[in-house]
């Protein structure tokens, strides 16, 4: 697979990610396509390590896994504290931040 083909699949994943996060609603998706982004952006990260045989981007690809899989416990966290709460994940019923 050449690089072109692997920066295009990662343009086209964070692009759906990023059409997804501003299309939807609830917040559970809305983590998921943030997911999507940080693996698109790992996929090109990994992409352009192979194409330049450095191992720098393969590290920065680890780096980001590991933020991720953190960001994710997190965020499914907060959700399940705010589903016990509001009964909804509905980003456009959640006004807790509201004055």
């Amino acid at each position: 697979m050449s690089l072109e083909h692997v920066v295009g699949l990662g343009i086209v994943l964070f692009a759906v990610g990023a059409a997804g996060f501003f299309i939807r609603s609830n917040a559970l998706v809305l983590l998921l396509c943030v997911e999507l982004m940080l693996n698109a952006v790992n996929l090109i990260l990994a992409g352009f390590s192979r194409y330049l045989h450095g191992t720098e981007g393969q590290v920065f690809v680890f780096m980001i896994m590991t933020v991720a899989a953190a960001e994710a416990a997190v965020g499914l966290a907060i959700l399940v504290a705010l589903y016990r709460l509001l009964r909804t994940l509905d980003m456009s019923r959640i006004n807790l931040l509201k004055g």
